[in-house]
C-alpha cells in the first residue's frame, strides 16, 4: 500500500513539473469553453449594409436609422446608382445592400404601398439568410408603428435578392473552409510530426553532422508535403466543382497559386511547432489545439467574426485561414481577380516569411 501511494505521488509530482502537461490539461478546456462560449451565436452585430436611396425622403430616412440604430447593421456606405452595386460587395466589406424606390413616401401617400428591394452576398448562406429576416424584422417592425395611427395601414413590399449564392447552397460556404482546414493540417501538422520524429527517434544526430545547411534540411523536409499537399488541393477543387457544383469563376491559375502560397504557409508553421515539440505526440498535440479549432472557430468558416467581441475579432485577424477562405470565396464564387485580393495574399505573404524566418532561426540555433 506504501509502494502504490509512492508511485502515485510520484506521478503527480512528475505532471505537475511538466508545463506542457499542465497547459494541455487544464488551459485547452478553458480555452475552448470561452471560445465557444463567445463564438456560438446566432446573432447579428455590426453587419455593413450600403444603402441605394432613390427616394431621399423622410420615410426612407426614418427606416435607414430604425436599421442603423438597432445595433445589428452599421451603415459603411451610401450607394448612388444600381452600377455601384457590384462593386460594393466585389470589396467584401458590404454584405446588404438596401434600395428604395423613387418616390417611395409618395408612393405610401397615394397607393399606401411601396417596395424596397434587399441584396445580400449569399456566399455565406446562413449569414445571408439571417441578415435578410433581421432586416425585414427591423421593417415590418416600422410598419406596425406606423399603422397604429394611420387611417388607412400602409403596406411596404419588401423582396430580397440574393447574390453568388441564390439557391443558398451550404456547400459554397464549406468547401473554402474545409480545403482551408485539410491543408492547414495536413501540411503544418504533418510537417511537424515528420521533423519532430528525427529528433525523438535520434536520426536528427545524423542531420547535426552532415554538411547540409539549415536551410537545406528545412527544405528537404517540407519539399514532399508540399507537392503532396497541391495535389490535394486540386483534387479538393476538382470533387467541389464536378460532384458539389462548386464554381471557380474566376482565373484558375490565380487560384492555383494562392493555394501554393496557403501550403507554404502552413508547412513554414508545422516547421516552427516542430521547433517548439520534442515528441511526436506534444507536435500533434500542439498542431490541432494551434491550428484546428482557430481554423474552425476564427477564421469564419462557420461562425461570421463580425459577431464575435471585439478581443476575439483582434485574434481572429492573426489567423491565416481568415485570409485564405476570403482569397477562395473572391475567386471561386465572385470571380474576381487579384486586384479584390490582393490585401488578404500580401498578409499572407508576410506571415509565410515571419514563420520561414523565425523557423529558421531556430532550427538554426538547434544545430549549434
Amino acid at each position: 500500500m506504501k509502494q502504490l501511494f509512492s508511485f502515485i505521488k510520484k506521478e503527480f509530482y512528475h505532471i505537475l513539473r511538466d508545463k506542457r502537461t499542465m497547459i494541455i490539461l487544464f488551459g485547452i478546456p478553458i480555452i475552448q469553453i470561452l471560445l465557444f462560449g463567445y463564438v456560438i451565436t446566432n446573432e447579428l452585430k455590426n453587419v455593413k449594409i450600403a444603402v441605394l436611396d432613390l427616394s431621399k425622403d423622410n420615410i426612407t430616412s426614418e427606416i435607414i436609422n430604425k436599421i442603423t440604430s438597432s445595433g445589428f447593421f452599421t451603415l459603411d456606405k451610401n450607394i448612388q446608382s444600381e452600377k455601384e452595386i457590384p462593386q460594393a460587395f466585389k470589396q467584401g466589406k458590404i454584405r446588404e445592400v438596401i434600395v428604395f424606390e423613387n418616390d417611395f413616401a409618395k408612393k405610401l401617400q397615394k397607393e399606401n404601398s411601396a417596395d424596397i428591394q434587399l441584396i445580400a452576398d449569399a456566399s455565406d448562406a446562413n449569414s445571408a439568410n439571417m441578415i435578410v429576416n433581421y432586416t425585414m424584422g427591423i421593417i415590418t417592425s416600422y410598419i406596425y408603428d406606423i399603422n397604429k395611427t394611420a387611417h388607412i395601414p400602409i403596406r411596404i413590399n419588401t423582396q430580397e435578392r440574393m447574390i453568388y449564392n441564390e439557391e443558398l447552397r451550404d456547400v459554397y460556404m464549406f468547401i473554402p473552409g474545409t480545403m482551408a482546414m485539410i491543408l492547414m493540417l495536413i501540411s503544418a501538422m504533418m510537417t511537424s510530426i515528420a521533423v519532430a520524429r528525427e529528433k525523438e527517434i535520434g536520426t536528427m544526430e545524423v542531420l547535426l553532422v552532415s554538411p547540409l545547411k539549415p536551410i537545406q534540411i528545412l527544405l528537404g523536409k517540407v519539399t514532399p508535403y508540399l507537392v503532396l499537399s497541391f495535389f490535394i488541393s486540386v483534387i479538393i477543387i476538382a470533387i467541389g466543382n464536378l460532384v458539389f457544383k462548386m464554381p471557380v469563376l474566376g482565373s484558375l491559375t490565380l487560384l492555383l497559386a494562392e493555394t501554393m502560397l496557403f501550403i507554404f504557409l502552413a508547412l513554414s508553421l508545422g516547421i516552427l511547432i516542430s521547433t517548439i515539440a520534442k515528441t511526436q505526440q506534444s507536435a500533434m498535440m500542439l498542431s490541432l489545439f494551434a491550428l484546428l479549432l482557430p481554423t474552425i472557430l476564427l477564421s469564419g468558416f462557420i461562425f461570421p467574426i463580425e459577431n464575435m467581441p471585439k478581443a476575439l475579432q483582434w485574434f481572429a485577424a492573426l489567423m491565416p485561414p481568415k485570409y485564405f477562405i476570403i482569397i477562395l470565396k473572391n475567386i471561386m464564387i465572385k470571380g474576381t481577380g487579384f486586384a479584390y485580393v490582393w490585401k488578404e495574399t500580401l498578409i499572407l505573404a508576410g506571415m509565410t516569411v515571419l514563420f520561414i524566418g523565425v523557423s529558421a532561426k531556430k532550427f538554426k540555433i538547434r544545430l549549434e
